[in-house]
Order: C-alpha cells, then sequence, then structure tokens
C-alpha cells in the first residue's frame, strides 16, 4: 500500500536518537532549546516554544493570547477537530468560514463574521498551500484581532521567499508522524512576542519558575506539555532534511499536475508562481457527478494498493459541535468535503510510484464516469 503521506525515518535520524538514549538527559535537557532555535532559524521567528503535541500547542497559544469564555473565533472548518476544540475548550465560539476550492479559508468573507465578540481569526494553510496572509493579517489589524495560522500542513511552505511561520500573531506547527517532519508526536508555537514565549513556556511545565538549589514556585496554571529530548533530538535531524522532503513532494506534485492536466472530471489545487507548498496533501476534488461513486471509488484505490484519504469532514459536522453549537452548512466546505481526495505525495515515492497512483487513479476514475449521480 502506498500511503497518502508517511514519515521517512533515515540511519542519522537513528543515531541521533540513540546519542539522547546513551545521554543523561531523556527529558528537560540542551536538545529542546538547540531544537527551538533551529527552528526560528529555518523560519524567521523570533521564538519557538515546542510542545508534545500540536493539540497542547494550540491549546498554549489560545490561552496565553487570553482567549475566553464567550469570545468569538472566526475560523475554518476544513481542518482536523483539534483547530477549534481547544479554543472551545476555554469557552469560546467557533463562527466558521466557508472555503475556496483549493481548501483554504475565504478571506473574502472574514470581515461580514467580525462582531463586537470576535477576539481572532484562526486560518489553516490547507494540504500546505499559504493562505492570504497579507489579507488576513490587513483585517486582523484593522479591527484589533489576533491572526492566529494553525500551519500544521505548512511547514517548509513559503511566500514570496518568506516562510510560514513569520506572518501571523502566532503559528502552529505539527511534527505528528506524517507531517513535513517528524518528532513521532510534537508541535510547536512560533511568535515574535517576547511575553507570550515566556508564558508559553511556563504553560508547558506546571506553569513552575525554580528560584534556588531546590526551591521552586508555581506562579500560574500550567500542565505536561513538554517535548522529550529524544523527539527533540529526531527534529533536529529531520529539520535539516525538510528542504529535500519539500522538494520531493513538490516533484511528485509536478508530475500529477501535468498527467492531470486536461481532465475533465476533477480539479487540483493550484500553486501560484509566488508561493512554495509543503504540499503535505495532494487533494483531488472531483465534479458532482462523482459524489454518489465516491466510496466505491475510494474502496476501489485501496483495494489496488493506493491509500487514499479524505480531507476533512467540515468541523460543524461532528456530533459534537451540532450538539453545542446547531446544525451548520456552509456551501463549499460541504461540496468540497463531498468530492475531495487525497493521493499519495510524500517523500518516499518514486516517479514510478507516482506514474502507478496516476495510471491507476485514472483508470478508475474512467470507469466510473459513465455511472454518476442522477440529478
Amino acid at each position: 500500500m502506498i500511503p497518502y503521506s508517511t514519515q521517512l525515518i533515515e540511519q542519522d535520524d537513528i543515531d541521533a536518537v540513540v546519542e539522547v538514549l546513551k545521554g543523561p538527559f531523556l527529558t528537560q535537557g540542551a536538545k529542546v532549546e538547540e531544537f527551538e532555535k533551529a527552528l526560528c532559524s529555518y523560519t524567521g521567528a523570533k521564538h519557538a516554544v515546542v510542545f508534545n503535541s500540536a493539540t497542547s500547542a494550540l491549546l498554549g497559544a489560545y490561552t496565553v493570547c487570553k482567549i475566553e469564555k464567550d469570545d468569538e473565533i472566526i475560523t475554518t472548518p476544513l481542518s482536523f477537530v483539534a483547530t477549534s476544540n481547544m479554543f472551545v475548550s476555554l469557552g469560546a465560539k467557533p463562527i466558521w468560514c466557508d472555503i475556496k476550492l483549493d481548501g483554504n479559508m475565504d478571506e473574502r468573507l472574514i470581515e461580514k463574521l467580525i462582531t463586537p465578540r470576535t477576539k481572532a481569526i484562526v486560518g489553516v494553510d490547507f494540504a500546505g498551500k499559504p493562505l492570504e496572509m497579507s489579507k488576513i493579517a490587513d483585517i486582523a489589524q484593522k479591527y484589533n484581532l489576533l491572526f492566529i495560522d494553525d500551519a500544521s500542513h505548512a511547514l517548509g511552505s513559503s511566500v514570496e521567499g518568506q516562510k510560514i511561520g513569520s506572518f501571523a500573531d502566532m503559528t502552529i506547527l505539527s511534527f505528528h508522524a506524517i507531517k513535513p517532519i517528524t518528532t513521532g508526536e510534537g508541535g510547536a508555537v512560533l511568535t515574535d512576542n517576547d511575553e507570550w514565549a515566556k508564558e508559553l513556556r511556563l504553560f508547558r511545565s506546571h506553569g513552575m519558575i525554580k528560584k534556588e538549589l531546590w526551591n521552586s514556585d508555581m506562579v500560574s496554571l500550567g500542565h505536561n506539555f513538554r517535548l522529550t529530548e529524544i523527539a527533540a533530538a529526531l527534529g533536529i535531524s529531520q529539520l535539516k532534511k525538510l528542504e529535500s522532503f519539500v522538494k520531493t513532494r513538490n516533484k511528485i506534485a509536478a508530475y500529477y499536475d501535468e498527467r492531470f492536466e486536461d481532465e475533465k472530471f476533477f480539479i487540483t489545487q493550484k500553486i501560484p508562481s509566488n508561493m512554495i507548498s509543503s504540499r503535505h496533501l495532494y487533494p483531488i476534488i472531483l465534479n458532482p457527478e462523482f459524489h454518489c461513486k465516491k466510496e466505491d471509488i475510494f474502496r476501489e484505490l485501496q483495494e489496488r494498493g493506493i491509500g487514499v484519504q479524505v480531507h476533512y469532514k467540515p468541523i460543524y459536522q461532528n456530533s459534537f459541535y451540532k450538539e453545542h453549537f446547531g446544525n451548520i452548512s456552509l456551501q463549499v466546505a460541504d461540496d468540497f468535503y463531498k468530492s475531495e481526495i487525497s493521493i499519495p505525495c510524500h517523500q518516499k515515492m518514486t516517479q514510478e510510484d507516482a506514474s502507478f497512483v496516476a495510471d491507476t487513479f485514472l483508470e478508475i476514475l474512467h470507469k466510473y464516469s459513465d455511472k454518476g449521480c442522477s440529478f
């Protein structure tokens, strides 16, 4: 089975982890700080604060910037549930902004969603394609709102040569196994705000500071959300290879773009020339006539050894969100969910793999082209 995305662990990664395992510190040593400095150097952010997951990084970000009960957060429904779960856990309310056909939040719709209760705009760089950063940042500045970028898909992406991680007030990264680089589980918050960085470090470590000798003091409410030295060592090693990973993903994506250029049954995500995408995903957007056959297409692709996936069920369609926030429907997000299939695109793939995926996908799709839905 060729997975839609996967990690690439090589001998140098293993050696980095083994070195830590043989050393005196498995946690709270020097590797975490080294990893944070490397992330700052790569992205251009002033501060990087690493966490044991992107989910805990999100909770940390929302907490230190004082998102509270009854605040409204304008966000995308097209993401993994953690993006909104973490501010909902603080009592805030999601205000869903519809998306564009590239999967990113439609920045043209944001202003009409702003109310006196709006606290922040939280975007997601879907599949690795950067949001319209300057436009969203301008809206946030105009209305004195926070702009938080959940860039869990997008480490390695850039706009006009500027890396993702230096556009928003806070940027969230994920180092889950199938993300652009991995620490197994892990995440980070990037920010230029000195006070937020200080508070984030407290938040991830019980809110405690060391004073003298054995004495310590808990000065704020916190959690144990620390990243281990083992994970940090893997992250340092992986980060050195991120550019080559992104280059390979883009090579696979460019091949797909060429193969699918004249196809009439679907569209793909287009990346403007001023952007580089990490290509965490390669989303296919099927025409409506395939909606009723999507499950059959999905199953047959998997049976043929192609590990496809769907990204994402709109968050508001989940039972929890229906129960707490009512029934919501956004036209593009709903249609996108009915249409989207992610096909394999990652750094372990060969040209032969990509050819097999493209050939098989087109063969199966054309097989179903005369078995479409009745309207």
